[in-house]
């Protein structure tokens, strides 16, 4: 009797200090916490275990330090080079400025002028246009992809790394730990290795036991980064496959946008890539003095946005949300995930009610069926407020862009969801050029002419089954 009553003492003592860990746990919702406790209070061990691992976003405090140190040992570009840009950052319009401070606050790069950039045409172009790059680099190249598989795109872009280092070019190779598991598996990445491509893991899996002394198990780098001596990038939604992307063939094929730029915005993605690198590795990156040498390559003003679980919290959100609120006349989105919180909602609906001509676009069929029903629950708002929804029939729209009012242009990794906002390490570029605008928003069009309008008379249409369904997926994204 006594040793029972012992049990729930330390039964109950267990899920109060748990409750009270989540009531005075910092940067939460209320509805976050209003949904854990719920779970702790009806599966008490279950959902005391659950809060534990994935209801907290810490990276841990060894990765935390290193970080840290990393981003305090790599120098800062200035805004301008002074020789070349000066006139060109103020031709930014003054209503935009706080667009790119906003940019700033988050992961501290300034907006730099003088770059050149290209839409490029579709994800075997893409790849291309990468491995023609690698091949007449020089110096240095350093990629960084999310999920890296070993089919025909793969296998080409690790075959230009090891020509690369072969012939003298430092060349190192990082991938997410999850997302690439298959790729660090196999022998492709051991003959990289091999060949002399330094190669290196971003939050590795380990012993599921152990790894929640690391920090969140959840927790994943889902950039996409390629630069080529300094001087060339690449940004946009493509991870490093084929577009028929063979693990989830059913989908495919999949839909990405991605930019190649030339000049000084190339170094922001290379100190980016630096921190990722110094972080697991601990190797130092040479990245040259805080003062730019490239020539101007174009007029495209453009600025790296980097955001994760080691910013401020929910920095990727208010940036989107910072867009949203800008737009006067014209806002089109393009994203395979849309799970926002209750602001992000409320900025688009926002706009749309006063008179801004705002589409959503998102792939009709998506990968994975919870999301799709989260994002579903929330159409009937937005189609009231007078959003435009389409819904793409041509594959998995998986490309990840914003533009705004024709003239400012957001491209990266960052879906429009919750994993994007607070898990994910996330890599976006934000420009102002009305003409590159102008080429997204043809693309943006291009997917939209190879969509269905959804209506609201079909989403009021729904099966009681099925909006049961999208808003009990969708109640628990605050918990997830």
């Amino acid at each position: 009797m006594i040793e029972t009553s012992l049990l729930w003492i330390a039964h109950f003592l267990i899920i109060g200090v748990v409750i009270v860990r989540i009531l005075l746990r910092p940067n939460r919702e209320p509805a976050s916490r209003i949904a854990w406790v719920a779970v702790v209070e009806s599966v008490p061990l279950i959902g005391a275990v659950a809060y534990l691992l994935l209801g907290e976003t810490h990276v841990g405090r060894h990765h935390l330090k290193e970080m840290h140190q990393a981003r305090e040992s790599l120098p800062r570009a200035p805004a301008v080079d002074s020789h070349t840009a000066a006139d060109q950052v103020v031709q930014v319009p003054n209503r935009f400025i706080p667009l790119f401070n906003v940019g700033r606050s988050i992961s501290a790069f300034e907006a730099v002028a003088g770059n050149s950039a290209d839409l490029m045409e579709d994800s075997n172009s893409t790849i291309e246009h990468m491995v023609a790059d690698i091949d007449a680099a020089t110096d240095q190249v350093n990629v960084l992809f999310y999920i890296w598989l070993t089919d025909r795109n793969g296998t080409k872009i690790a075959e230009a790394l090891k020509r690369a280092a072969g012939r003298g070019v430092t060349c190192r190779a990082m991938v997410d730990g999850l997302g690439s598991r298959a790729l660090l598996k196999s022998a492709l990445w051991r003959e990289m290795g091999v060949a002399g491509v330094k190669t290196a893991v971003a939050l590795p899996l380990s012993n599921p036991l152990l790894r929640p002394l690391q920090g969140r198990i959840d927790l994943r780098n889902h950039r996409k980064i390629l630069v080529i001596d300094g001087r060339i990038t690449y940004c946009g939604s493509q991870n490093c496959a084929d577009p028929e992307f063979l693990v989830k063939a059913k989908y495919a094929p999949w839909v990405d946008s991605v930019i190649r730029f030339v000049g000084p915005i190339a170094r922001q993605n290379q100190l980016l890539f630096a921190t990722d690198w110094m972080t697991y590795t601990g190797e130092e990156i040479e990245v040259g003095s805080a003062e730019p040498t490239l020539a101007v390559a174009g007029e495209v003003v453009a600025q790296v946005i980097a955001s994760g679980p080691a910013n401020r919290n929910s920095a990727m959100s208010e940036l989107f949300q910072s867009l949203i609120y800008s737009a006067r006349t014209e806002l089109i989105i393009s994203t395979p995930y849309y799970v926002p919180n209750e602001s992000m909602q409320t900025a688009l609906c926002a706009a749309a009610y006063r008179g801004v001509r705002t589409t959503l676009i998102l792939p009709a069929k998506n990968d994975s069926k919870e999301v799709a029903a989260a994002s579903q629950s929330y159409y009937a708002g937005l189609l009231q407020a007078g959003v435009e929804i389409q819904e793409y029939v041509g594959g998995l729209l998986h490309s990840k862009t914003l533009t705004l009012d024709g003239e400012i242009t957001l491209i990266g990794s960052a879906n429009m969801d919750r994993r994007s906002f607070d898990l994910n390490f996330e890599n976006n570029i934000l420009l102002y050029d009305p003409e590159l605008t102008q080429a997204v928003r043809t693309r943006q069009q291009a997917y939209i002419a190879s969509a269905n309008k959804v209506s609201i008379d079909e989403v009021t249409n729904w099966s009681i089954r099925r909006r049961l369904w999208n808003n009990v997926i969708a109640m628990l994204g605050p918990v997830l």
